[in-house]
């Protein structure tokens, strides 16, 4: 999902992909989506440049009224956040293909 966003070639994108082979889940979210707090081994890759937050965002084709973000923190992937225009949390990850921005 990190690729499918960080798809720019601007910096931070290209330092944020860079990162994604040193990131780790480390946490989830409680309300039960599939949104995940996200850990990166800070000794293997050096932070992003200053950039907006969030870091990338985009809506889903399918299923429609989703979106998708990743936030960083110092420089650093933080969180990968699922949303839902709908009530209800969305549970499984909707493929990267969807992904439209």
């Amino acid at each position: 999902m990190l690729n499918a966003l960080l798809t720019g070639s601007d910096p931070a994108s290209i330092a944020l992909r860079a990162q994604i082979p040193h990131t780790q889940v480390a946490d989830r979210c409680g309300c039960g989506c599939v949104t995940v707090d996200l850990t990166v081994d800070r000794a293997a890759a050096p932070p992003a440049p200053a950039h907006g937050n969030p870091a990338a965002d985009a809506w889903y084709v399918e299923p429609e009224d989703a979106g998708v973000m990743v936030f960083t923190k110092d420089g650093y992937p933080s969180l990968l956040e699922i949303y839902s225009a709908s009530s209800e949390p969305i549970t499984a990850w909707p493929q990267p293909r969807f992904v439209e921005r």
